[in-house]
């Protein structure tokens, strides 16, 4: 019944036992709401704190969801609906909920986040952004205090202290990435009263597709001992003259490029190298910068700002703060743009988002848009789905898709539509999938005589003023993409209703068929009256994925208009291949990193037991022999133990940046090991295991040979002098999956043939 669910995009039978549960509820959620309504609000508070105190959690369901519905009156003036109740109940069973856009999620996660906390748990309620974490928490914190539940949120901006003081609250607010980087930063913590991050035990995810499929494959990089690492400018400039089809060709679906026979025999002569000889340096440089210039474009993946390079989120549309490319990809795009080459340094160490998630004991979160990656989360995160009905029918009329021939008539096609409907004073929503779309679009409606706002990577400051004006009278906005925006459009008033509602007009389906939905979802909400239509052409770099439909370029009309039902069953087509090839590059991502996580894992429990166990140094005193003996002699046995244990500790800590970039290295070249037949994940790992299997012995080694070459005084031994010193500064960023093994792959097989 689970493979016919999912085969219907259905819920299958957790969505059923929620609804069911609730439906049987409903009597007895009603009397308990009256006994809630005739206590003040300090009778109401210790109601709270008693509620979870006896009984199993699922029999005191029914009586939680009564006091949360009259607390949230009480303190917000927001008297949850039924369909929130049933949202509710999904997140305390440890589901993914499916809410659409505008019923009131924010709610039913801060219901979740104090049900949590009442039973003694602690919880983060984690979003895409700081921004939304800070004024989500802001907005529930009257909820929080008459529950009698502390809560905090933490962004970029705070202080150490603060942030500890937040992570104490019983409930947080925090973006994922924050979490993350201090996670990372944790993993050199000596003392516990330093630790930011005191467990990870329940996490409410908010935006939960975002950030659990579309962000799961981001790493997450803590760095130090600052370096600069320069792209060959000579490989970048001999790059720039390569023809493409003569000297380097693209794949179908614009996702890898590789050097034809002709293009590595003249860069072999160019430079004067051999590109298969001993040094894969030469081979790396070419295919990065060759990478950077056929398929990283500006203003779609990038943008170039004061000078420098800032990678724009493909799900948010907007510019990824702190995030960066590889260091080599960096350093070449930053060679194509000729702007300075920032600072990479060493990894000190890293982790996916995904691998971060994995580390809560229960795991929930709320979309508009889970349904369409159900798989995905059963087979990732083992989580099943509650699709919650809205609140009031979607009267949203959803027209068929317009599919035009070229990027030049498709964008007069919206031109035109938004003209007519904005002579009717009914407010226009566009999104569009990259920077450089959406100012075009603009440029053009402004010739037409038509104020427009954009919103988009460039300036984002505004966004919540610019969404939430978007519903008035004769509005048009351009928006880069809608994920993730945290606002509602609400219709000003009656008028902007009788002329329709809100039209969305998509210019090109995205990559993600839950991207449109997000999309689409803006109109409609709550009831109101909407339209949603998208304009795609056989330009868009969607359709690259199904070079057949170009066929269709000859029926278009005198406007380009394609009006074959065929062509559009095609572009149906290539967004469920490229729904697919996301997916099977999160699994492949995932088989890389999976051994990984787990080595780390043992790496912190080891590190962990020399924190807090004073038997852990044993096996080193034993290594010693008489060495430590004599030491303890000379000195107190407190000051030795103390001082293994700091040796013990950067040492275990440079083994593992050590181990680190060896695996890094190896995922940049594994994929080479097709030349002898071997499969990449499998050699990874064999690899991988190799190495790690000595882990501790050297960690034991090298200690050792601290302790019996340095100078051992009275404060113990300064680790500094002895040139083993720690980073004098860290910094965090983000990363981006290596998408050079398709790359690589081509090169090994035409190399084959």
């Amino acid at each position: 019944m689970g493979f016919f669910s999912r085969l219907l995009n259905r819920p299958g039978a957790q969505a059923d036992k929620a609804t069911g549960w609730f439906d049987r509820a409903a009597d007895d959620m009603t009397a308990a709401s009256r006994e809630y309504a005739e206590l003040d609000d300090k009778g109401l508070t210790e109601a709270a704190a008693d509620i979870f105190t006896s009984g199993p959690v699922q029999e005191n369901l029914v009586r939680y969801c009564a006091l949360a519905r009259e607390a949230a009156e009480r303190s917000l003036d927001e008297r949850a609906y039924d369909t929130q109740i049933k949202g509710l109940v999904g997140l305390l069973q440890a589901n993914i909920v499916q809410m659409a856009t505008g019923e009131g999620k924010t709610l039913v996660g801060a219901l979740a986040a104090a049900g949590y906390a009442l039973q003694g748990r602690r919880v983060h309620v984690v979003s895409v952004n700081d921004y939304l974490a800070v004024r989500d928490r802001t907005w529930m914190k009257p909820l929080f205090e008459l529950l009698g539940v502390t809560s905090a949120s933490i962004s970029g901006t705070q202080s150490e202290a603060e942030r500890r003081e937040a992570y104490g609250a019983e409930v947080l607010y925090a973006s994922v990435t924050e979490v993350g980087f201090d996670v990372l930063r944790d993993r050199f913590v000596t003392d516990d009263d330093q630790i930011r991050v005191p467990g990870r035990d329940v996490v409410i995810v908010d935006e939960a597709d975002s950030v659990l499929i579309d962000e799961a494959r981001v790493p997450l990089v803590l760095a130090g001992s600052a370096s600069v690492e320069d792209a060959n400018a000579q490989i970048a400039a001999l790059v720039e003259t390569l023809h493409p089809d003569v000297d380097y060709e693209i794949s179908p679906d614009h996702q890898a490029v590789s050097l034809t026979d002709g293009g590595i025999n003249r860069v072999e002569a160019e430079l004067e190298v051999e590109l298969f000889g001993e040094d894969a340096s030469n081979l790396a440089a070419v295919n990065l910068a060759l990478y950077a210039r056929s398929l990283v474009k500006r203003d779609v993946d990038y943008l170039v700002v004061d000078g420098r390079v800032k990678l724009i989120s493909a799900s948010r549309g907007r510019v990824a703060e702190l995030q960066r490319w590889p260091d080599g990809l960096q350093a070449a795009v930053e060679a194509k743009e000729g702007v300075g080459t920032t600072e990479s340094g060493e990894i000190l160490d890293q982790m996916t988002v995904e691998e971060l998630i994995h580390g809560y004991e229960t795991v929930c979160g709320m979309t508009g848009t889970a349904l369409a990656v159900g798989d995905d989360l059963r087979e990732f995160y083992n989580l099943e789905i509650v699709p919650v009905d809205t609140h009031l029918p979607v009267i949203r009329n959803d027209e068929p898709d317009r599919l035009y021939t070229y990027q030049e008539s498709k964008e007069r096609a919206i031109v035109d539509e938004v003209a007519e409907n904005h002579a009717k004073d009914r407010p226009v929503l566009i999104g569009t999938s990259s920077v450089a779309e959406s100012e075009s679009l603009a440029a053009r409606l402004i010739e037409r005589g038509i104020d427009v706002t954009v919103l988009n990577a460039k300036d984002d400051s505004l966004e919540a003023d610019v969404i939430a004006a978007a519903g008035a009278p004769g509005a048009v906005t351009v928006s880069t993409q809608m994920a993730g925006r945290g606002t509602d459009i609400r219709l000003a008033d009656d008028s902007v209703a009788d002329a329709g509602g809100l039209l969305v007009i998509g210019a090109g389906r995205y990559l993600s068929s839950r991207l449109d939905d997000q999309l689409r979802g803006r109109a409609g909400r709550q009831g109101d009256p909407g339209t949603s239509v998208f304009f795609t052409s056989l330009e868009d770099e969607l359709l690259t994925r199904v070079p057949e439909i170009q066929r269709f370029v000859s029926e278009g009309d005198e406007t380009g208009w394609i009006e074959s039902k065929r062509a559009l069953g095609l572009v149906e087509h290539a967004q469920r291949v490229a729904e697919g090839q996301n997916t099977a590059l999160h699994r492949d991502t995932w088989k890389f990193n999976e051994l990984m996580a787990k080595q780390r894992d043992l790496v912190l429990t080891r590190r962990r037991e020399l924190c807090d166990d004073d038997e852990a140094i044993n096996e080193l005193k034993e290594r010693l022999g008489d060495v430590a003996k004599d030491l303890a002699d000379e000195h107190s046995q407190e000051l030795v133990d103390a001082t293994l244990r700091e040796v013990m500790l950067f040492h275990l800590d440079a083994r593992w940046v050590d181990h680190l970039a060896f695996l890094n290295d190896l995922r940049e070249g594994i994929h080479l090991r097709t030349f002898a037949r071997e499969k990449p994940h499998e050699a990874f790992n064999t690899e991988s295991i190799r190495i790690f299997s000595s882990f501790w012995s050297d960690v034991i080694e090298d200690s050792a040979s601290t302790v019996e070459e340095a100078e051992f005084t009275d404060t113990g031994i300064d680790l500094e002098s002895h040139g083993l010193k720690r980073p004098s500064s860290t910094w965090t960023y983000l990363t981006t999956e290596s998408a050079f093994g398709s790359d690589i792959e081509n090169i090994v097989k035409k190399v084959k043939r």
